[in-house]
Parts: C-alpha cells; sequence; structure tokens
C-alpha cells in the first residue's frame, strides 16, 4: 500500500531532482448537449428535496427519481470523450484475456466469459451512432460493463449513475433454512425479527415470488449485480447479515436487495410485491435517496449541466460530498474522537477495534474453550496499528485464558491493506512459509518505462527507513516517494526469494499467455527495511524489530476459519496462506438454496488493486519529474504515459466512489499453467447454512462451527472437516472467569431486543476516504 502521502508531497521533492520543468496539463473539452430533458420529473424531485430540508439525505420515490436521471440528455461528443478516457486505465486490468477465455471449470462454476475491450469498442459504436436515448442508458452500459467482470477491484461508477441519485427498497431480506438441513428461504428480516422478540404464536413466511416471479429464480438474477465472483456468495450479499451491518456504511449494510452495496445503483422498479408461501402478499414502494442540492434543477438539461458535467464551481450540496482525489491512494482522516460502530447481534468483547474492523470474543459453557477472533475488514482508514494491537492483544489473552480453540470468521471482508492479512496469518504460524502466492502484472509500455525512470531514480540515494520528524525529510519523502514503489525492482523479491538484479530483471516479460505480456513472477520481501511504508506503518510480526516472535498460539488442527464468501482481495491473500501454507480448514456459510458445497472465498483474488488517480500520478510525475532534460520530459510525453495528461474520466466518475484496477495477479507456487488465482474454483471444506437464530446472534454461527470442527455434531449439509471432527472439545470445570462470562452473555441474550438491529444501514461513502491496496469497495 502506497502512504496516503505519497503524491501530495511530491511538490516538495520537485528541488532533489534532476529536469524539473514541465506542469500537468488538464486536456478536458467543453461539453453539448444534442437534445432536451423533459424536465417535469426532476422538478417534482427538486420541490420535494426543498420540502425536507431539516433531513440530512432526503428521499423520493424511485420512479420519480429514475424518471428525473433518464431526462438527462444524451451528450454525444462527451460520451465519447469518456469512452476513449478509460483506454489508458484498462490497460493496467491485469486480465482482460483471462476473463475473455477463462479455464472452463470456471465458467462452468462461477461466471461467463466477458470481452472487455469488444464491448468497450460496442459502446463506442452506439456512442457514435447515436443509439442512446438518454445519458443514464450510456452510463449504466458503461458500469455494467466493468460490473460484468465481478472482480472487485475494477470498478467506475459514471456520475449519471451514482452523483444524485442511490436507489432502495425499506425491506432487508434474509436466507435460512428450517431446520440448518433443509435449503434456505427468503424471509422479509422485519418479520423473522418479530418471530424471535415478538409474540411467541407468530411465525414468518417465506417468501414465495417476488413482483411474480420465483423468490429463488428472482433473487439469484439480482445477486448478479454484486461485486463478488462466486455466485453464492453473492447470492449471500442480497441479504441482511451481521457481519456487513458491524461494518456500518463502510460495508455492504443490509444487502444490496434493500440498496446497501452496490445495489444501490440499480433501480429496482417503482414497487416491489412480495407473495409468501401462507398466500398473502404485500406491496412496498421503492425510493431513492437524493446525494445532492437540486437548487435550481428544473428539467433534465438543467440536472446535466449541474451534476453531469463534472465537479460544479460553486453550487454546494446538501449533505456535502467528498470530491474526487487525485492523490495517490485516497487518505483516511478519522474523526479525533470516533464513535463505536454499533455490532448488532455480537456479544460484549474481550477487545474490539472501535470501527470493528477486527475483535476478540470468548464463548461460555460448554463452548468455554473456544476463543473467536472477528475479522470482517483488513482495514479501510489509517487504523492499521489499533487493528495488529487488538490481535495481538486477543490472542494472547486467549492463551491465558486457557482457550484451546480458535475460530477465525472473515465473513464480509473485503479487503484492506495487504501486510495486515499477512501479520495476522504470521500471528497465527509465525513459522510457516512468509509469502501466499507469487505476484505478476501486465507488462507493457506504461509499467515498462514508470519501472525504468523509477528505478533510475531509486538507485541515486540510499534505501534506508527515515522518519520524517526526526531525520532526513527530503530522503525520508524519496524512500516514501519512490523508492519503496513496486517500480523500482528493490523493493521486492523474485520466486525463490532472491533480489532482482534490474528492471529488466523483474520486469520481463516473463511469460506470454493468450496474446497477453506479463512480468516476471515476484513476491513480497518482509525483510525489507522499508516495509513500514508499504504497510500503514506496522512491521509484520517475525521481521525487523518484531523478528523474535516466534511461537505460535494454536496448533492449526485447533484453527479453523468460517467466511460467507464475501472475503475478497487482502483477505484472499490471508486465506491463501492459511490454507495452503498452514493447512487451516475452511467453512462456507449460507448460499443459493441448491444441493452440494460451495466456495468458502467468493471475492476477487487479484492481490493488488490500484487507483486511476494514482495511476495518472505516476505518470505524470515521470514525465515532469523524473527527467534529466527538457528534451526527454517532451519525449516520455510522446510516449503512452502522455495518456494520463486529460482529468475527464475524473471529472466524470461518481463522487466518493472507487475508480479502481487490478494491477496484480497471484499465481500459486509450482502451477506451471500460471492461472491467476481469481481463475481458481475452490470448494469449502463443509458448508453450513444459516438459520433464523443465526441472523440474530452471531454466537449460533460460532457455535455451529465448534460443534462441526470439534465437538463431534457436524452441522455441515455438505464436504466435511476430515480428521477435525475426533479432536473434540473439552468438558470441564469452569472456573471462575468463565462463569462470570457465562453469566454476562446470558444477560446480554436475554436483554437483546427487534430495536438492537437497524434496518437503514446504506452503504455512503461519500465522506469517507478508504485506502488500502487490497480491498474491494463496496
Amino acid at each position: 500500500m502506497r502512504s496516503s502521502s505519497v503524491f501530495a508531497t511530491m511538490p516538495r521533492i520537485f528541488s532533489t531532482l534532476v529536469g524539473l520543468s514541465l506542469a500537468s496539463v488538464a486536456l478536458s473539452s467543453p461539453l453539448h448537449a444534442r437534445q432536451n430533458g423533459t424536465g417535469t420529473a426532476c422538478a417534482a424531485v427538486s420541490a420535494a428535496v426543498a420540502s425536507q430540508s431539516a433531513v440530512a439525505t432526503p428521499t423520493v420515490s424511485a420512479k420519480l427519481a429514475y424518471d428525473c436521471i433518464t431526462s438527462a440528455p444524451f451528450n454525444q461528443s462527451a460520451a465519447l470523450a469518456l469512452v476513449d478516457g478509460v483506454v489508458p486505465y484498462f490497460k493496467w486490468q491485469s486480465n482482460t484475456v483471462w476473463l475473455k477465455d477463462p479455464p472452463e471449470e470456471y465458467a462452468e462454476k462461477v461466471q461467463s466469459a466477458v470481452d472487455i475491450w469488444g464491448e468497450l469498442e460496442e459502446i463506442r459504436k452506439n456512442v457514435v451512432a447515436a443509439k442512446y436515448e438518454n445519458e443514464y442508458e450510456f452510463g449504466l452500459d458503461l458500469y455494467l460493463l466493468l460490473q460484468s467482470t465481478h472482480d472487485g477491484h475494477f470498478v467506475y461508477v459514471p456520475d449519471v449513475i451514482g452523483n444524485v441519485f442511490n436507489f432502495a427498497r425499506p425491506i432487508p431480506l434474509v436466507s435460512v433454512s428450517a431446520d440448518g438441513k433443509e435449503l434456505p428461504k427468503a424471509y422479509v428480516y422485519s418479520d423473522v425479527l418479530a418471530e424471535s422478540f415478538g409474540n411467541a404464536t407468530f411465525t414468518a413466511s417465506a417468501i414465495a415470488k417476488i413482483d411474480g416471479l420465483d423468490a429463488k429464480e428472482y433473487l439469484e438474477n439480482w445477486a448478479q449485480y454484486g461485486s463478488l465472483q462466486d455466485r453464492d456468495a453473492l447470492y449471500n450479499n442480497v441479504f441482511y447479515e451481521l457481519a456487513t451491518v458491524s461494518l456500518g456504511p463502510v460495508g455492504s449494510g443490509i444487502g444490496t436487495f434493500a440498496g446497501s452495496g452496490r445495489g444501490r445503483w440499480i433501480y429496482p422498479g417503482a414497487t416491489t410485491e412480495l407473495t409468501f408461501e401462507n398466500g398473502t402478499s404485500r406491496t412496498y414502494d421503492n425510493y431513492a435517496k437524493v446525494l445532492v442540492s437540486l437548487v435550481g434543477v428544473a428539467d433534465g438539461e438543467s440536472l446535466y449541466k449541474k451534476w453531469l458535467t463534472g465537479p460544479p464551481s460553486t453550487a454546494t450540496p446538501s449533505p456535502t460530498p467528498s470530491s474526487n482525489s487525485t492523490s495517490a491512494v485516497p487518505s483516511a482522516t478519522p474523526t479525533p474522537t470516533p464513535r463505536p460502530i454499533p455490532a448488532p447481534g455480537y456479544p460484549p468483547p474481550v477487545v474490539r477495534e472501535i470501527h470493528n474492523f477486527i475483535g476478540g470474543y470468548f464463548l461460555e459453557d460448554d463452548y468455554s474453550d473456544v476463543a473467536i477472533l472477528s475479522v470482517p475488514s483488513f482495514v479501510g482508514i489509517n487504523a492499521q496499528k489499533e487493528f495488529q494491537d487488538t490481535a495481538k492483544t486477543f490472542l494472547a489473552a486467549a492463551k491465558a485464558a486457557g482457550k484451546k480453540k480458535l475460530i477465525v470468521d472473515v465473513s464480509a471482508n473485503g479487503g484492506g491493506t495487504i501486510l495486515l492479512g499477512y501479520d495476522l496469518y504470521k500471528l497465527l504460524f509465525p513459522n510457516e512459509v512468509d509469502h501466499a502466492a507469487t505476484d505478476r502484472f501486465r507488462a507493457f509500455e506504461s509499467t515498462d518505462i514508470l519501472g525504468q525512470k523509477f528505478s533510475e531514480a531509486a538507485g541515486t540515494f540510499p534505501r534506508t527507513f527515515v522518519n520524517e520528524t526526526n531525520g532526513n525529510e527530503t530522503l525520508a519523502i524519496l524512500n516514501d516517494n519512490i523508492a519503496s514503489s513496486v517500480f523500482n525492482y528493490r523493493s521486492d523479491v523474485d520466486a525463490q526469494g532472491k533480489n532482482f538484479e534490474s528492471w529488466a530483471d523483474k520486469f520481463g516479460p516473463g511469460l506470454q499467455q493468450k496474446g497477453d505480456n506479463f512480468t516476471n513472477l515476484q513476491r513480497w520481501n518482509l525483510s525489507d527495511v522499508l516495509i513500514p511504508l508499504n504497510s500503514g506503518g506496522i512491521y509484520v510480526h517475525g521481521y525487523g524489530p518484531l523478528a523474535d516472535y516466534t511461537e505460535q498460539p494454536f496448533a492449526a488442527e485447533d484453527v479453523v476459519v468460517v467466511t460467507d464468501g464475501y472475503c475478497a482481495s487482502t483477505c484472499t491473500i490471508f486465506s491463501e496462506l492459511m490454507r495452503q501454507r498452514a493447512g487451516v480448514k475452511y467453512i462456507s456459510l449460507g448460499g443459493r438454496p441448491r444441493e452440494g458445497i460451495t466456495q468458502a472465498v467468493g471475492g476477487v483474488k487479484g492481490t493488488n488493486n490500484l487507483p486511476w488517480t494514482y495511476i495518472q500520478s505516476l505518470a505524470q510525475f515521470t514525465v515532469t519529474e523524473l527527467n534529466n532534460t527538457v528534451e526527454e520530459s517532451a519525449q516520455l510525453r510522446s510516449t503512452e504515459l502522455g495518456d494520463y495528461f486529460d482529468d475527464y474520466v475524473f471529472q466524470r466518475a461518481t463522487i466518493g466512489n472507487a475508480i479502481n484496477i487490478n494491477f496484480r495477479d497471484g499465481i500459486r507456487d509450482n502451477d506451471t499453467s500460471n492461472v491467476p488465482l481469481q481463475f481458481v474454483y475452490e470448494a469449502a471444506d463443509c458448508r453450513i447454512l444459516y438459520t433464523k437464530a443465526m441472523t440474530v446472534d452471531v454466537t449460533a454461527i460460532w457455535k455451529a462451527v465448534a460443534d462441526s470442527t470439534w465437538g463431534g455434531k457436524s452441522h455441515c449439509v455438505a464436504g466435511d472437516l476430515g480428521g477435525y471432527a475426533t479432536n473434540k472439545m473439552v468438558k470441564r470445570e469452569l472456573t471462575v472467569q468463565d462463569k462470570v462470562l457465562s453469566k454476562r452473555m446470558h444477560a446480554w441474550r436475554r436483554d437483546l431486543s427487534a430495536k438492537d438491529y437497524p434496518l437503514d444501514v446504506f452503504t455512503d461513502l461519500r465522506d469517507r476516504k478508504l485506502q488500502g491496496d487490497g480491498i474491494m469497495w463496496p
């Protein structure tokens, strides 16, 4: 992960390098709409918002919002500029040739092939032929092209899709099995809460049809709008889940069906009709959140001019959204005194990080030997130190309390800082292999030139970790911005753990597959002196000043990992380490209402994402600063790097959302086929279905996992845990501390009520700046 200050501080080092001459130039063009919108819907929305002046985020009916946004006129020249503007960034996407021609098993079990370049050309043809009726139709086509890859690192949300409205349904659902064995059915979550905490005679009825269609078919189709690749993980993400809710607005909230996560960008229709198995039916009015000020908006054309031509220079939105950053990685600025985010359905913790990124828990009574490490994120803000401290503190507390078994729950984990995944693994298994897989990226002109120039510059000063506050400030900035970059060949090692001798030695190209060139394989050097610059400021346990950490807290057979399949990015790196290196078993939860085993890891398995803003900054910095003469700068500008001086793609992106590509692929050691892990299907060891109890009390999940792994009572509906079941939990005399905990847990469970479970937690990143080099944005 690049430091949050990487390119924000680059002007401070201009005088330290040779050949400083050129300034960045924006090449965006004026826009001209080709037709007028109808106007009436937008005027009605504007009036409705004005009447809700005291509301932080106004709402209107979904149909009214849809009619308004689809009245924005199609701008042919602007659309053409946007389609052509994304091309330089699409080149950085690591796996386009694999998406076009995936392995047979992936195409059969996971997702169909997608021809990114071919489909982009089709969109361009439609733009040139003026086939789009309105701007929304064009923007949706472009958004769905990237979304259809189901690579959570590959995302661009045009302004017309996410700047003005987010769509939602007022009814979060859950998918549960009646007894843990029968196939799951969908229920309205408020009905399950009423059954759990209300009148004992009330029994929730399953949903049979949605808008007249079979509920299972409807929900499986809707699930495809999500960001994950695995269809069972996508299905889970449709529903309300305690782990996702615990992340608040930086998670996928109450499920894509209700308009959280990436469901917020899809129009769900004016209403939603649910028909239940008991013969009753209910119709709900869908709605839209209005994200910006609509003062002065009277029709589609004025909406376009105010919000779909780039950030306005004057009008203040309500509430104020974040502007798109052009720094390398969006920096995180937590509030000075953050308040804990509620974690409904979670018991009192032993220790928990304030944003719920990680927390430790003990179970009670017959499960008193079991400790739980809940990890729904590898950090999306600047809290790496807090994460590391929480993990270390809890593992020490678990051992001190005599706990014998450990469940690691990575449900809802979309990733974060790559080296936090490594650090947690090394905390658990300090003596195992120190890398997950080897990495590679596309070998093409842009990455080659960057590598040549960064490697050249990095060779002119010493590679050393210096703190800006107590050392050589200039040297600290140079190491932070240049020496620690992946484009300096000294930053990592080859597949055998040896240093590269030159940029050419690293770049290669090392392999050609399906007509594309890739670099030689590389991996992290965890002993590198600059590791803190790529880890959010931490050292990995077992290296550097933490080199004396060698005691393994739990044996591998006493550890199990459970996941809802959302596991993505850094979480998949952590899982590769846990499964392939340490041999830990994995349990998958839920999934589609179908028989059979499911995957445990269902998110993007690419090992590094890069924001487009970072790519632009790399290119511009190389052209304007990493040159010896004005002539060399001009020559660099004449290469592909000159394609990154136009800001138009950023001006037309949704405010506060990711603009990313997947930069690096993971390749498993000794895989002579060199198939990226993204396209490798891997079944879980055991599949457990959600029950109603698990949707209100997360300990019901953990107890089912403990039973299945060590208790001799399997809840697996498919797969098994091999030799684990013979290693049973110890039934022992409870200590005084165990009895105190058990009493506390019983009191917590007794005091639960329906009001503890929010039904309005929606994904909202407008005033939050996530970061992470291995993160899938919700």
